[in-house]
């Protein structure tokens, strides 16, 4: 059963189902939302000579945009419980574009900083679009729906990188900002006419809307394991592409804008992998696809480090990289939009504030870790990250099978025992 249309004027049922194009529809959206943070990265040197900074302060240009990001999950994606749905996204995306025109026309590094914050702030419609998808799907459909809207948003962040090279390469790197403007008024007016209205699941006020994240974290064990595990999944990617600009601009590559963004292209294996991994979570194997994504995750750092001198075991680094950290994240997702169907954006926020903090922590080590310790620091801290991952998925799930084994075994009230 699919949701009743996808004309202006439409009211979805959640849980109903959801057409072929609208999860297509979602999920470009998704990513050329999320696109928006990503534009600035393959050109950090370039915008580091533009502004007359060193390449450490061009690298916070990354972990602005990030903490923005974590400011909108906090405070603007709740409200996807709160509001009706294609109006909030919408006039968040028309935001984005605003800030985006600032990022154009920045006459300092201060204000392309405070612009990339802002985007950073409202880029966050991505992260309502997601509980949207899920809400509308089936049961059944969840993880499927879920992970193809999730391919669609990692696909956005990675040709992000290739499409701000080749622009900023041929137009120069206003350029980018200015387009990706163009982009958002497109989108703004292509869902206002495409997307149904969503009703809202929750009836609380903005102040209690808040505090009840913190009771959910307090509650869910689950969610509390999947924030750790996507925090420490998220600082894993923001570790490699945080410092990649930096090895492909310098010796031996000594790479212009296009062909350091074309990397990103070598990541869509991990974006194509979305949906496969949500159906086997819809088939009840979302451990074996976190055990597995985490492996993943840990062991690409070994070809990651000879990515210093071979650019095909750097290429191959990028992929496998990619494929652990989305594998990880659809399951953490799958995980947690099984906890409460009437609670669906403010366990996205709990859960995408830690995802982001972690990206965001970690970027800003990079940062200052690449000038000390080169690519191959970054390496180490990568393998020790993903090493982390692994530590805690064992640990949390031994955890939550003895609190399981508890639960079976304790007496039930009122009956005798032997």
């Amino acid at each position: 059963m699919h949701a009743s249309g996808n004309r202006r004027g439409d009211d979805a049922t959640l849980g109903a189902g959801v057409s072929r194009r609208l999860v297509v529809l979602l999920s470009v959206a998704c990513g050329t939302a999320v696109a928006n943070l990503y534009y600035a990265q393959p050109l950090l040197q370039t915008l580091g000579r533009a502004f007359g900074v060193s390449d450490g302060t061009a690298g916070l240009l990354v972990t602005v945009g990030q903490v923005g990001y974590v400011l909108g999950l906090s405070l603007l994606v709740p409200l996807g419980d709160l509001r009706e749905r294609r109006g909030l996204i919408c006039a968040l995306l028309s935001l984005t574009a605003a800030a985006l025109v600032l990022a154009a026309a920045a006459p300092s590094f201060a204000v392309l900083a405070v612009a990339i914050g802002l985007v950073g702030v409202t880029a966050v419609a991505a992260q309502i679009i997601v509980p949207m998808a899920s809400s509308l799907a089936t049961d059944e459909d969840r993880g499927r729906v879920v992970g193809t809207v999730m391919s669609g948003l990692l696909i956005g962040i990675l040709l992000a990188r290739t499409v701000s090279g080749l622009v900023a390469a041929a137009f120069g790197w206003r350029f980018v900002f200015g387009l990706a403007a163009m982009v958002m008024i497109v989108l703004v007016v292509t869902l206002r006419r495409l997307l149904p209205r969503v009703p809202t699941t929750s009836e609380l006020g903005y102040g209690r809307l808040l505090r009840s994240i913190l009771s959910l974290v307090a509650a869910e064990p689950v969610l509390r394991q999947r924030m750790l595990l996507g925090a420490l999944g998220f600082g894993c990617f923001s570790i490699l592409w945080t410092s990649l600009a930096f090895l492909l601009s310098g010796a031996p590559y000594h790479y212009g804008n296009a062909v350091i963004g074309l990397f990103g292209l070598a990541g869509v294996a991990g974006a194509a992998a979305a949906t496969f991994a949500g159906r086997l979570a819809d088939r009840g194997h979302n451990a074996q696809v976190t055990t597995g994504a985490v492996l993943v995750m840990l062991g690409c750092w070994g070809i990651l480090a000879a990515g210093r001198t071979s650019v095909i075991a750097l290429i191959v680094g990028i992929a496998v990289l990619d494929l652990g950290v989305q594998g990880l994240h659809i399951s953490n997702q799958s995980a947690i939009y099984a906890l409460s169907g009437a609670a669906r954006s403010r366990l996205t926020t709990a859960y995408m504030v830690a995802y982001f903090l972690g990206g965001a922590v970690f970027s800003a080590i990079t940062s200052s870790l690449y000038a000390s310790g080169g690519w191959t620091g970054v390496c180490v801290l990568g393998a020790a990250t993903g090493l982390a991952a692994l530590l805690a998925w064992v640990w949390t799930e031994s955890v939550a099978r003895a609190r399981e084994r508890r639960r079976r075994t304790r007496p039930v009230p009122g009956r005798a025992t032997l």
